[in-house]
């Protein structure tokens, strides 16, 4: 059988972060595969110098690569205007519109979904509530968008030929939601060789998005009492909100360059994950550097740390739950190479082999 014609598409590449590194690892699989995507701000996206990336008509409105999130409405629209005639397998990577695509009847279409998406689903109630937008138009406006949105997605959903999922949690969430079996392939993480281990420094790390799902509000408000040192990484909407109720215990260091972040893990007492993720990388990486993880015990963190082993989860997602984890914690050992081996389970090049098999061996069964 000849070589198949692969193209890769993906919602947006506007931002580093965990969905990126596994367009990145598809990249790095199929490199001369073309990446169709919606926005592309090559200023935020090193790694992808030299790819060959195809954006959508809205590359050329001003400031849309700076803000994808006001264009949501038109990316149906933008993934449904590529022509990927050409091609025997289309490889999404999609947790928005990118499912969306549309394909030859010939052409095998694989989506990697690291989740419905949480707008649409199961989080829309939350999202209307959490985000600042003025009241008129959370009542009479996003309602109606987003029902429009919701219907267009479950169609979008039927166009993928078959289903891989980033864990567990969200393979039932894609059952649920768009009634599919998928096959579950973690997410990569990248192991570093590190020098000898050093003492650890008496300080805790959360690392994200300061948006309100995310729950940093947990971890300042546990940190206010606790009065522990902390170190947050990440820029948000509720970035200054954060930090005007943060105790000086609470250093808020904004984006910081990728080799500075690495000492902060490396360095770090333990990491914050309060939040319900469909997987969640930053964990990974933390334990990556022997660094061990308190989590909320749902979600894709499950999958992840191994309880007492690489980390600790807690059972209620709330203010006083966070602080009586950070207290057990305190009592607690943790043996870094044990920490680290639990994150070498999802290194890059397992993602990379089962990726690559599960392709090839979907694409000769789509060609019997």
């Amino acid at each position: 059988m000849k070589n198949p014609r692969v193209a890769i598409v993906c919602d947006w590449l506007t931002d580093w972060g965990g969905a990126e590194r596994v367009i990145l690892a598809m990249h790095e699989i199929f490199p001369e595969a073309p990446i169709y995507t919606s926005l592309y701000n090559e200023v935020n996206m090193e790694p992808f110098e030299g790819a060959d990336i195809r954006p959508s008509f809205l590359q050329k409105i001003p400031g849309a690569k700076r803000h994808h999130q006001r264009f949501l409405a038109q990316m149906p629209a933008a993934f449904e205007s590529f022509d990927l005639s050409k091609y025997d397998i289309v490889l999404s990577s999609s947790h928005s519109c990118a499912k969306g695509v549309i394909t030859k009847p010939d052409t095998l279409h694989v989506s990697y979904c690291h989740s419905p998406p949480r707008y649409l689903w199961d989080n829309s109630q939350q999202y209307l509530r959490d985000y600042p937008w003025p009241k008129w138009l959370k009542r009479w406006v996003i309602p109606g968008l987003l029902n429009k949105m919701r219907v267009w997605d479950r169609a979008a959903a039927d166009r993928v030929d078959r289903y891989i999922a980033n864990s567990a949690f969200v393979a039932e969430r894609i059952k649920k939601y768009y009634r599919r079996e998928s096959e579950v392939i973690h997410p990569p993480v990248t192991m570093e060789d590190l020098e000898p281990e050093k003492e650890r420094e008496d300080y805790y790390l959360a690392v994200g998005r300061l948006i309100p799902y995310k729950r940093f509000d947990l971890i300042v408000k546990a940190f206010n009492e606790l009065q522990l040192p902390l170190k947050i990484v990440g820029v948000g909407n509720q970035y200054k909100k954060l930090k005007k109720i943060a105790d000086r215990n609470i250093e808020f260091l904004g984006m910081v360059p990728e080799e500075e972040l690495r000492n902060y893990y490396r360095y770090a007492k333990g990491f914050l994950f309060p939040q319900v993720e469909d997987f969640g990388i930053t964990p990974l990486e933390a334990m990556s550097y022997g660094c061990p993880v308190i989590a909320y015990g749902k979600g894709g963190a499950l999958e992840t740390v191994a309880d007492n082993e690489s980390g600790m989860f807690f059972g209620e997602q709330t203010t006083e739950g966070l602080k009586n984890a950070v207290r057990d914690f305190e009592r607690r050992q943790f043996n870094p190479t044990r920490v680290r081996a639990q994150a070498a389970k999802f290194e890059e090049e397992v993602f990379k082999a089962k990726l690559e098999e599960f392709l090839m061996n979907e694409w000769q069964s789509f060609n019997k």
